[in-house]
């Protein structure tokens, strides 16, 4: 297990599990083999995790069990589903609730069930609504700036491996405040 994980009450954690580090895994979670969490990753309460598709009481398929990837600085929402076998791409967002049952690219934002893309999410955790000139986007909270090409996003600012700095890895506005300047514009 990384270092710095903050695990909450009821966690369950089978071996053969890779889990990188600052991951915040909150209540209710179990964590079963086949499933490798990055480093930066959130795990919603209550969020689930399988890891065989057609699973049987009396067909055996220890062994069998599929590789689930979350990429480093996912979101799973609270009470999300996320079906073995895929990827979730780094940074991307599962709202509360969805079922995932396909890859879900870098910067995704997902919802519903099945989940779908609904837009885009910057590494600070908002929807990324208005481009700007040149197609970009613009975090409203750390100024970073993303483009789209081929159905994929990218930061322009900062590599989507690299640690934040000290400066933007620490929030000071509350959410409710962004959305009003959204609503304002």
């Amino acid at each position: 297990m990384g270092e710095c994980c903050i695990i909450g009450q009821n966690v369950n954690i089978d071996s053969g599990t890779l889990i990188g580090n600052n991951v915040k895994i909150q209540n209710n979670v179990s964590i079963y083999t086949g499933l490798t969490i990055e480093d930066d990753v959130f795990l919603g309460p209550s969020c689930v995790f399988t890891n065989v598709t057609n699973p049987r009481a009396q067909v055996n398929r220890r062994g069998l069990y599929e590789q689930t990837l979350l990429r480093r600085g996912c979101t799973i929402g609270a009470n999300a589903t996320i079906v073995c076998g895929i990827t979730i791409g780094r940074y991307a967002f599962v709202g509360a609730g969805a079922v995932v049952v396909k890859n879900a690219p870098d910067y995704a934002l997902v919802m519903g069930n099945p989940a779908r893309q609904h837009g885009w999410m910057s590494r600070h955790g908002h929807r990324l609504l208005n481009k700007e000139k040149n197609d970009v986007y613009v975090c409203p909270e750390s100024g970073f700036r993303y483009q789209e090409a081929d159905g994929e996003l990218q930061c322009l600012d900062l590599k989507e491996d690299f640690v934040l700095p000290e400066e933007l890895s620490k929030g000071d506005i509350l959410y409710d405040v962004f959305k009003r300047g959204k609503e304002r514009a």
